[in-house]
């Protein structure tokens, strides 16, 4: 059998995530210290545990409505219009999906025809390219810099325009870099899509993940935003609930309903006992998260002080938690870089290069991790950086 050429030319033709590939070298190794996995190394907050525990008592088990559950659909309105300042309606307008990933997918397959176009920004998720081509979409990159922190800026967005252009996509704040929008930007970017008439595909997944005293601003809030924006959030990364596989999209009734016909055939429904678990995430809101948030710019002030000290420059992300530092200095690749980490140092880091090209000469790091446990893997990069450079 001639596999490559009876599988689909847009599917062989994928590379596969180069942040799975890379951590195939982690599994089964007990001795390393993981910067790697992008999510919460708390576990899920217990009320949330244990409401779906009395669910599962009950024997709540069965299929929910294809949009989700009505009184998780309720919720999540009432948690948008305070938390983005933007009402949708839970019966016309937000759809549950099976994490954030689903309802990116299911949003480019609802409005791209063969060659439109897709405008997203690098570094970033592994996702978004794939997603775009197995929708027939074409993706048009824009390159963030570190000069800028890694934030889009809108003179760059409107150089790639095309008339074939159709969607805007957005994931700030970003995987990987830590970046945010500057609110300024974000309003040119919207100006942008109004004017040429564009979709705005907006994934916030680490909206609630700021420090300094930021406060979070999402494009749909800007004049002329709110009917050509799919809304894109969930709930694993404030409310650690990476496991549960929970997400949702708000967005008009049109294009709400197209998901949703693509979601039926697809997923049926979100897992209700994820659903029982996203009840009770949001009437915590943000006491679920609000201790995590301060313990996570801790972290951070920590691990980029760390890089900077040992000559990696790192900027300062103002969201998520995630460091995208310089290695450039060391003479490695990221990939070099991250494999001779691990291998000598037992500390795994996530390449750049993993991220798109844009991401080569850095290397992701996540915070979320264990404050004792973040500084052990800086001396120990430390002691690595220096090796590479001749130091003793």
């Amino acid at each position: 059998m001639d596999y490559d050429n009876k599988i689909s030319t847009i599917i062989r033709d994928l590379p596969r995530s180069g942040i799975r590939d890379f951590f195939e070298l982690v599994i089964g190794r007990s001795d390393v210290i993981s910067l790697g996995v992008g999510e919460p190394d708390k576990p899920t907050p217990w009320p949330i545990r244990e409401a779906v525990i009395r669910s599962l008592e009950k024997g709540q088990t069965s299929y929910t409505s294809n949009l989700g559950l009505e009184a998780l659909r309720v919720g999540i309105s009432e948690y948008v219009t305070k938390h983005f300042r933007t009402t949708y309606d839970p019966k016309t307008e937000i759809l549950v999906t099976v994490g954030v990933s689903e309802a990116l997918d299911i949003a480019f397959r609802a409005v791209l025809n063969p060659g439109d176009e897709v405008i997203y920004h690098e570094p970033c998720y592994v996702s978004y390219s794939p997603s775009i081509k197995m929708a027939y979409g074409v993706p048009v990159v824009v390159q963030t810099r570190e000069e800028n922190e890694f934030a889009l800026m809108a003179e760059d967005v409107e150089k790639a325009i095309t008339p074939k252009t159709k969607v805007i996509a957005l994931n700030f704040p970003t995987n990987p870099t830590g970046g945010i929008m500057p609110e300024a930007e974000l309003a040119k970017i919207a100006a942008l899509a109004v004017k040429h008439d564009l979709f705005v595909f907006t994934d916030e997944i680490y909206s609630e993940l700021l420090y300094d005293g930021r406060k979070h601003k999402s494009i749909v809030e800007f004049p002329g935003m709110r009917e050509r924006t799919v809304l894109l959030h969930g709930f694993s990364k404030a409310f650690a609930m990476t496991g549960w596989r929970l997400g949702y999209a708000c967005a008009p009734a049109p294009l709400r309903e197209a998901m949703m016909k693509i979601h039926q055939y697809c997923m049926l429904c979100a897992p209700i006992m994820s659903q029982m678990a996203g009840i009770e995430a949001l009437k915590m809101g943000e006491t679920a998260y609000e201790d995590m948030r301060q313990s996570y710019e801790q972290r951070r002030n920590l691990i980029v002080s760390r890089l900077n000290g040992m000559g990696l420059h790192c900027f300062n992300p103002g969201g998520a938690f995630y460091v995208f530092p310089e290695i450039r200095s060391t003479g490695l690749t990221s990939k070099e870089f991250a494999i001779q980490l691990l291998e000598k140092k037992s500390v795994a880091v996530v390449p750049g290069s993993a991220f798109s090209s844009a991401g080569e000469g850095f290397v992701r790091c996540c915070y979320a991790t264990a404050p004792e446990l973040i500084a052990k893997a800086m001396d120990l990069m430390e002691e690595f950086v220096n090796e590479v450079r001749g130091k003793k």
